[in-house]
């Protein structure tokens, strides 16, 4: 697993020449509905162990939540369960928020 920046990320998303990764944001669902980043898959961390065969293991995985803890532990759950290409987003969406769009909700 590997930590990725909100610019790093930024730039990934605008990339046309590389593939787009999957987005898994593990907050709860009112944070979800707070703000989020355009495209993400709201998949709640408690929701992670039943829903993670929903994501393919071939695929780059960037996982997101608020400040980088909850996903880093998701990521690392992830890692377990035989997933090889994750990205734990470091900043959160609050990074997101600072980093890339100044007008995103903050909580």
């Amino acid at each position: 697993m590997q930590q990725i920046s909100a610019r790093q990320l930024a730039n990934w998303l605008s990339d046309r020449e590389r593939p787009k990764p999957i987005l898994v944001d593990v907050r709860e669902p009112w944070e979800f509905d707070l703000c989020h980043i355009p495209g993400s898959l709201p998949m709640p961390m408690n929701a992670v162990p039943a829903r993670h065969p929903e994501l393919p293991q071939d695929c780059d995985v960037v996982v997101i939540c608020h400040h980088g803890g909850r996903s880093m532990q998701v990521a690392m759950y992830l890692q377990r369960a035989g997933y090889s290409r994750l990205y734990n987003l470091a900043s959160g969406v609050e990074g997101w928020a600072t980093e890339v769009d100044p007008a995103m909700r903050r909580y």
